[in-house]
């Protein structure tokens, strides 16, 4: 069976990059009618928080991706430690404990001398009395896995065959001087244990991957199926990863992205295919391919996004929304044709505020100069609300008698006297709407 993980470490509320992780593994699990699991990485006890736990969960929900199970990585601290000591048994575990500054020292070398800052091993060489020596000066050193120096390769399903040269890379560090367990192996054991049988991540992790395909054949696992999806950069190209905290998922959500346009976008963006809003999960899940995504920097802009929110909601009907149209205070009466008519006109469900005040309140009207004696000789001929479905004709019609005024130089004067703007509803449509015209 396929199955699949998203892992995020409950540090911080996820983002549109931790998205484009989850929602690419969640689809290949849903298309293969396979398993989704949720898997908190939560072996860092300082940073990691209860509250981000509920928060990824709630961003989750919100999205519609539901997780089959739950898995928390703190729980299994005791497989981590058995899968040490089975590395330390096989020979590929050994203790180092070089400073921070040693190691610094020791790399600097390494590029004046035109060599790759590779770990050298040195700690290798300790005998058993300079490990207790230095045991005894510094503690506990880290731990680190011992990577036989071949090539590492694999059919990548986004970046193709990849091939890495093992003595390019680090001896890679996978327990703390504090004892805590890396992601390195934590995710080794879990996938193994779990049958993960697709892993999809960022391009940022390709060495990664190299050295965990390594610890997986050293624990006598089978590896995954890897892909790596391109990191996102902003609409100019530029880096996004310092922005990437602004683009929080409960931000976007707070300002009024719906699920799918978000979702559309993201199952989309950087792959072969055109973005197109779905209305529903089903229609992701049936046209996403793995396989049509690239390698290059995939260039995203949030503002894309409330263009695809403003059309999602044009498709609802009134009961779709019919809450948070009641919750402005829409008469009842009301609701039906105030949706009809501003649904049109809003990039968000926080649009409608704006409506229901002009609607309620009357606009601030907007006269240029040369349209004053017009406007106030238009205004006479207005007939008192409330108004119908025939009002702005038949006022229209009246202005146009009265003044010689047509086309665009009768109606905008008037459409900006009444709403305050130059653009929106139908006239016809919305004047029945109009309770309190300030222009008077």
């Amino acid at each position: 069976m396929t199955t699949t993980r998203f892992a995020p470490s409950p540090t911080g509320y996820i983002h549109v990059g931790n998205l484009r992780t989850a929602l690419m593994n969640y689809l290949i699990a849903r298309k293969a009618g396979g398993t989704f699991i949720l898997r908190i990485d939560d072996t860092d006890p300082e940073r990691s928080k209860e509250e981000y736990v509920d928060a990824i969960k709630r961003d989750l929900e919100w999205l519609g991706l539901h997780w089959d199970r739950v898995e928390r990585q703190s729980e299994r601290l005791d497989r981590y430690a058995a899968a040490a000591d089975a590395l330390r048994d096989a020979g590929r575990f050994y203790e180092a404990f070089e400073t921070p500054v040693e190691l610094d020292l020791k790399r600097k070398k390494q590029l004046n001398m035109g060599k790759p800052p590779v770990y050298d091993r040195a700690a290798l060489a300790l005998s058993d009395d300079e490990r207790a020596a230095l045991r005894a000066e510094r503690g506990q050193g880290v731990w680190r896995f011992k990577l036989d120096h071949a090539r590492i390769e694999w059919a990548d399903g986004i970046l193709g065959d990849i091939s890495i040269d093992a003595a390019s890379v680090s001896d890679p560090v996978l327990i703390r001087q504090d004892g805590q367990v890396l992601y390195t192996i934590a995710s080794v054991v879990d996938d193994t244990e779990m049958g993960v049988t697709d892993v999809v991540r960022g391009s940022d992790h390709v060495t990664n991957t190299a050295t965990q395909i390594q610890i997986i054949e050293a624990l006598g696992g089978t590896a995954p199926r890897f892909a790596h999806h391109s990191l996102l950069t902003g609409p100019q190209g530029e880096a996004l990863s310092k922005r990437l905290g602004t683009l929080a998922l409960r931000d976007l959500r707070e300002r009024g992205v719906e699920p799918m346009a978000l979702l559309s976008l993201m199952a989309r963006l950087g792959s072969s295919d055109p973005v197109e809003l779905r209305s529903d999960m089903a229609e992701l899940i049936d046209g996403f391919d793995i396989g049509r995504f690239g390698s290059a920097p995939t260039k995203f802009d949030e503002a894309d996004l409330f263009p695809l929110t403003g059309r999602y909601l044009q498709g609802l009907p009134l009961s779709a929304v019919a809450d948070q149209i009641a919750e402005l205070g829409v008469p009842d009466a009301l609701a039906e044709p105030f949706w009809t008519v501003t649904r049109e006109n809003i990039e968000t469900l926080h649009d409608l505020q704006g409506w229901w005040d002009l609607c309620r309140d009357g606009a601030d009207p907007v006269i240029e100069d040369e349209d004053r004696d017009f406007v106030a000789e238009a205004m006479a001929l207005l007939p008192d609300a409330p108004f119908d479905g025939g009002t702005w004709g038949a006022w229209t019609a009246a202005v146009k008698d009265a003044t010689g005024r047509k086309g665009r130089g009768l109606f905008m004067p008037l459409r900006k006297a009444l709403t305050g703007q130059a653009h929106g509803p139908d006239m016809a449509a919305l004047m029945p709407l109009l309770q309190v015209v300030k222009a008077r």
